[in-house]
């Protein structure tokens, strides 16, 4: 008679499908990519994740607005530099954290990542400290047009759990914020 290991496997060498116990997040993340990763919704969630990568998209509509907006040029050179830094705190979270990217037979990795690192999102980061930053800045509500999609599609790609970008999302909303309420001081001091 065979003994079950805690982690499902039978003799110490080959994993027991019926016996493996995935956690809710995986569970979750597997029903994301069962309805809507479909052929359409992973090529642009792959070109989403392009664009993302390492916060450049974002970088370069900061720029574009820096240099098409020249009234307000150093106000979207310090949201791009919000956009930035919300990313390198992403990073050094993911450092510090060392939470492993989905790797269960039933997530399909749809994407190359950078890293090994999965929490949080640097990905819904930026994104999210994007829009709020550049809302104020062009006076509309960026964030339910932005945020969302990118946070569902590092899901379809399966390369984060539903809490990655969850928190991801609200750290980008708190840097975001931040630098948002310190831009807002500056335009009150430049008109007094």
């Amino acid at each position: 008679m065979l003994e079950h290991a805690p982690n499902g496997a039978q003799d110490g060498t080959a994993e027991d499908a019926s016996q493996v116990r995935r956690s809710p997040e995986t569970v979750l993340l597997c029903r994301v990519q069962d309805v809507i990763a479909k052929p359409a919704v992973v090529r642009i969630a792959q070109g989403m994740s392009v664009f993302g990568e390492h916060s450049g998209g974002w970088l370069a509509l900061g720029a574009l607005g820096a240099l098409v907006d020249r009234k307000r040029r150093k106000d979207w050179i310090i949201a791009a530099g919000g956009v930035f830094a919300a990313h390198a705190a992403s990073v050094v979270v993911k450092r510090v954290v060392k939470r492993k990217r989905p790797n269960d037979p039933e997530v399909r990795v749809l994407v190359g990542t950078p890293s090994k690192l999965s929490f949080p999102s640097a990905h819904a980061t930026s994104t999210t400290a994007a829009a709020v930053l550049y809302s104020g800045l062009t006076g509309r509500n960026l964030t339910p047009l932005l945020v969302p999609p990118m946070l569902l599609s590092r899901m379809v790609l399966g390369v984060h759990y539903p809490s990655d970008v969850l928190v991801g999302s609200a750290l980008g909303a708190t840097i975001g914020g931040v630098v948002r309420g310190r831009l807002s001081r500056r335009k009150g001091k430049a008109s007094d």
